[in-house]
């Protein structure tokens, strides 16, 4: 598959075109800044036009969505690097057409064996830390992306390993224009990951500096990285060429990474949970993500009419945010790897907890928040989702952390690792203490909405802790306030923050509050109300996630596709 025949296939498609006033609209979608992307075939959406047109033409070129999302993935590691790339992790959920059911992969990587805690704790010391540092050697996990790769396309996978990745490595060889936002984050990036050991700025800038906005760029050495993915598998990552090169780096660099680290890796095949809402049920993945963070706010939100509170009034805004503080104390003292300790999960998940938690919710807003008290005994980033002929549909998340991770780049590789062991704690009575070979807390997660056990609608909202409360949002949008799959993301967004982190001691939790930023769309009388209620408000700029979005219309047999308009994407099918 050739760079041109992507360039030239013929698209329904949606890229970014602000409006100046969305309720100028003609159709009369208030919240809407373009319509609804809609085609009978397939349909992909990603943070990239250049990333949504790949998986697009695999999808035309005999690939299914698996092979798709994995293309685009590709794609995306190389175009939008302050976001995604191989030396980060991956989780999906797959709905897979022919057995008619939803499929949970957890490709996230673990921490270096041979670090201790106490290891840990005298690096730390000599940083005059308590807590892991953003940069450098510390926080690097073993990557999972590339297992996760090649363990949705064993098991779902069509089209040929070396093809799915052909127009990534294209790309990568000739070059490729960068887009407006990443550009943007890019240069945020470059003075923070330059000093990193490795060759940062010899891989992402040019000349010493990010490349702007339209400028062409090439990672040759990335190019061959997937080369040797192509040719010889997973293996050559894990096991081969480039798990030696990583394994010699670390050791030469002071880095705690080995290359039994990465043999001994592997992704897990998870059962996503589910919480019905209003005829939709939302599933989300079990942590060591942050899904099920979404799954708590909905069972408390089911204990009011939000519908009848009216869209972005006083009532209905308090209500959403008062339950986001409720599950986010949850969030920092039980979220953690499952393989290192048990959790109340289902109890966490509950409608009767969600109901107990709700009726803590007041008219004022609440300062002190704490986490509950569940049956123990009982048990940066880029969202892309795609959708194909056969009807399968895959939502895919996949990150570095801090947009471009830890800085470490090992040379002639061509990617950077993630930073994701900065979200352990140090705490050693937390769930989410660092231990050696245990996943970190992630922020990370897809989502998959089902009606009537049909598939309904792929979607993720990137973007840290704001990921649970913006699929709540998208899921309230549509249906309460009956919105459209376009309107639900183009909406104006809110997000809370302050609560208590899974980073920090098990004894902390909220005790002022935090706050919310809000976006604008949301009037001056109900600001002010929400103050008077208690609520520290302030305006937010950017911020706010990146939405993408799939929905099956099975009544006329379509797809129809959504993109996110704060970000450079492009939702387009066939």
């Amino acid at each position: 598959m050739k760079i041109k025949n992507v360039l030239t296939t013929l698209l329904v498609s949606a890229s970014f075109i602000p409006l100046s006033n969305a309720a100028d609209r003609v159709t009369g979608e208030m919240h809407a800044t373009r319509s609804e992307v809609i085609a009978p075939n397939a349909m992909a959406a990603t943070s990239q036009p250049l990333a949504t047109q790949v998986a697009l033409d695999i999808m035309k070129n005999g690939g299914n969505a698996i092979d798709a999302a994995i293309g685009a993935n590709a794609a995306l590691g190389l175009m939008e690097p302050t976001g995604s790339g191989i030396g980060g992790d991956l989780y999906a959920i797959i709905w897979h057409e022919k057995t008619q059911r939803l499929y949970g992969l957890n490709a996230s990587g673990r921490s270096p064996k041979g670090l201790t805690y106490d290891k840990l704790k005298q690096e730390l010391d000599k940083l005059d830390r308590d807590t892991l540092p953003p940069y450098g050697m510390l926080p690097i996990s073993v990557p999972g992306a590339v297992d996760g790769w090649f363990e949705l396309h064993r098991k779902f996978g069509e089209m040929p390993m070396d093809k799915v990745l052909q127009p990534a490595i294209d790309y990568a060889e000739n070059g490729f224009p960068v887009s407006e936002l990443i550009a943007y984050y890019w240069n945020l990036s470059v003075p923070r990951l330059s000093p990193q050991p490795g060759s940062f700025s010899e891989t992402f800038t040019i000349d010493g500096k990010a490349p702007r906005e339209g400028q062409m760029f090439k990672n040759p050495e990335l190019a061959n990285t997937y080369k040797l993915l192509a040719r010889d598998g997973r293996y050559a990552f894990y096991q081969g060429e480039i798990a030696k090169k990583i394994d010699a780096f670390m050791k030469e660099n002071g880095g705690y990474l080995r290359y039994e680290d990465l043999k001994d890796h592997e992704s897990n095949w998870v059962e996503p949970l589910g919480v019905e809402y209003k005829g939709h049920t939302l599933w989300e993945l079990p942590p060591n993500g942050q899904g099920i963070a979404a799954l708590q706010i909905l069972q408390i939100l089911k204990n009011f009419d939000l519908a009848e509170m009216g869209y972005n009034s006083t009532e209905s805004l308090h209500t959403q945010i008062e339950a986001k503080k409720l599950a986010f104390e949850d969030r920092a003292k039980f979220y953690a790897d499952l393989d290192f300790g048990k959790q109340p999960i289902d109890e966490l998940i509950s409608e009767e907890y969600g109901k107990k938690r709700a009726g803590l919710i007041k008219n004022r807003a609440a300062r002190t928040v704490q986490a509950g008290n569940p049956n123990l005994t009982e048990g940066d980033t880029i969202y892309l989702t795609t959708a194909d002929q056969e009807g399968n549909m895959v939502s895919l998340i996949q990150s570095n952390y801090r947009g471009m991770g830890s800085g470490v780049v090992v040379p002639g590789l061509g990617f950077v690792f993630q930073d994701r062991g900065q979200l352990f704690s140090m705490d050693k009575s937390h769930a989410n203490v660092y231990e050696p070979g245990k996943r970190p807390f992630h922020t990370i997660i897809p989502a998959f909405v089902t009606k009537d056990g049909k598939p309904h609608m792929s979607f993720g909202v990137m973007g840290g802790a704001m990921q649970p409360q913006g699929h709540v949002q998208i899921l309230v949008n549509m249906s309460d306030y009956g919105m459209n799959l376009q309107e639900a993301g183009d909406a104006t967004r809110w997000q809370h923050m302050g609560s208590t982190e899974p980073t920090e001691s098990q004894a902390k939790y909220l005790t002022d509050g935090g706050y919310v930023e809000i976006e604008s769309g949301v009037s001056s009388q109900v600001l002010r109300e929400l103050e008077q209620k208690g609520h520290d408000v302030r305006t937010g700029r950017g911020g706010f996630g990146g939405y993408q979005a799939i929905l099956r219309d099975h009544e006329e047999g379509v797809y129809r596709g959504a993109s996110e308009s704060r970000k450079d994407g492009q939702a387009a099918g066939f």
